[in-house]
C-alpha cells in the first residue's frame, strides 16, 4: 500500500538539522547520514558501540566496517581543515576519540552551559577541547534544553537511576531529540536542567560536555556519568581516550582529613585512596578534576586547583571575555556573562 504523501516528508526539525548542516563548512552528506543515525537511533547506537545490545556480537563485523569509514572520513575533513601539526608533513591521526568525545566539566561550568540564555559561537577551541575534530560550542536558542533517558543507562541491565539525566542544549539538537523520541524526551526549564545536575552531583556522578562530529562538530548535550554505565568512561579506561580532563586536579589537605574513604569511594576514575599514612591521596594522572569527591567531602578537606599541564577549563567566562572586549562591552553588561 503507499504511503500517504505527508508520510514521507521529512520532520520539522529533521529539516532544521539539515538547514544548519548545509550551513556548517565540510560537512559532509556522509557525516550527515551519520548524525541522522545517531540522533534517531541513539539506544541501538550506543547499545550496540558499547556490547550490551543483544545484536552486538553478529554486528561486531559491519560495526567495524563503518568505524573504519567513520575514522577515515575524520581524517579527510582533520586534513581539509587544518595544517599538518608537525614539521614532516604528518597530521594527528584522527581515531574514533576524535569524533565522538567528552570534556569533563565542575558543575559551576555545567550550570553556565545551561543557563547562558545568549546565543554564543566560540570555534576551534584546541586548548580547551585537545581532539582534532568536534571542538566548537555554538549555542542556538540555548534556553531550549530536552531532559533525555540515558542511552548508556537504558542499555544496561540493572542500570543506575534515575535515566533521564542526559540533556541536549540548545537547537537544533534539543528539537530534534524531542520530536524523534517523545516518549523518552521532554522539554525542560534551565531551572529544572540545573537541578538534575545538582541531584546527580549530589549521587557522585560526573558532567560531561559531550561533542560529536556527525552532531555538525560542536557542542550538543551535557550528560551526567556514572563509571559503570557510561560507555565513554569504559572506554577511557580501556585505554581509548573519550573524556578530557576539566583542567583541575584534586587537592588534598591533611590537616583537615579524617582518612574516613567517602572519596575513595566516590571516585569514578579511581583517582583516589586512603594511604596506610590514614589521609587520602590524589593519582594526578587519573584525576579528571570533576569535583564530586570535593562536594562529598565533610570534612572540607578537599578542593580542585588548576593543573596546568592538562587542558584549558571550559569556562564560558574566560572564553567569552575577548569578544566582549573587542566589542568594549563588559561582563556586567553582557548576559551570557550575568550570574
Amino acid at each position: 500500500m503507499k504511503r500517504p504523501t505527508w508520510q514521507l516528508a521529512p520532520r520539522p526539525s529533521t529539516r532544521a538539522f539539515t538547514r544548519e548542516a548545509r550551513r556548517t563548512p565540510g560537512y559532509t552528506f556522509f557525516d550527515w547520514l551519520h548524525g541522522q543515525v545517531y540522533a534517531r537511533w541513539p539506544y541501538l547506537y550506543i547499545g550496540i558501540g558499547s556490547g550490551e545490545h543483544p545484536l552486538a556480537r553478529r554486528a561486531r563485523p559491519l560495526v567495524a566496517r563503518i568505524d573504519r569509514l567513520i575514522q577515515a572520513r575524520a581524517a579527510q575533513r582533520q586534513a581539509a581543515m587544518a595544517p599538518p601539526a608537525d614539521g614532516d608533513g604528518d597530521h594527528h591521526h584522527a581515531g574514533f576519540a576524535d569524533t565522538y568525545h567528552g570534556k569533563v566539566v565542575t558543575l559551576e561550568s555545567a550550570t553556565r552551559l545551561v543557563t547562558v540564555q545568549q546565543d554564543i559561537s566560540l570555534k576551534n577551541l584546541e586548548q580547551v577541547i585537545p581532539y582534532a575534530l568536534a571542538r566548537d560550542i555554538v549555542l542556538q536558542d540555548p534556553e531550549h534544553i530536552v531532559v533525555l533517558d540515558c542511552p548508556c543507562r537504558s542499555a544496561r541491565a540493572n542500570p543506575c537511576l534515575p535515566l533521564a539525566v542526559c540533556l541536549i542544549v540548545g537547537e537544533p539538537f534539543a528539537g530534534f531529540v524531542a520530536e524523534h523520541h517523545p516518549r523518552r524526551s521532554r522539554w525542560i526549564s534551565p531551572a529544572e536542567a540545573v537541578g538534575i545536575l545538582q541531584a546527580e552531583q549530589a549521587r557522585g556522578h560526573v558532567h560531561h560536555a559531550f561533542f560529536k562530529d556527525a552532531m555538525l562538530g560542536r557542542f550538543y548535550a551535557i550528560c551526567n556519568c556514572c563509571a559503570c554505565c557510561c560507555g565513554a568512561m569504559q572506554a577511557q579506561r580501556n585505554g581509548v581516550p573519550m573524556l578530557a580532563s576539566s583542567g583541575y586536579v584534586a587537592r588534598v589537605d591533611p590537616s583537615f582529613c579524617a582518612g574516613c574513604g567517602e572519596c575513595e569511594g566516590r571516585c569514578q576514575f579511581r583517582a583516589i585512596a586512603v594511604s596506610c599514612t590514614g589521609a587520602a591521596e590524589v593519582d594526578g594522572a587519573n584525576c579528571m578534576g570533576c569535583g564530586v569527591c570535593v562536594a562529598g567531602c565533610a570534612h572540607g578537606a578537599l578542593a580542585l586547583v588548576r593543573d596546568p599541564s592538562k587542558s584549558e577549563p571550559l569556562d564560558l567566562d574566560v572564553l567569552l571575555a575577548p569578544h566582549l572586549e573587542a566589542l568594549s562591552i563588559g561582563p556586567a553588561r553582557h548576559p551570557a556573562l550575568v550570574n
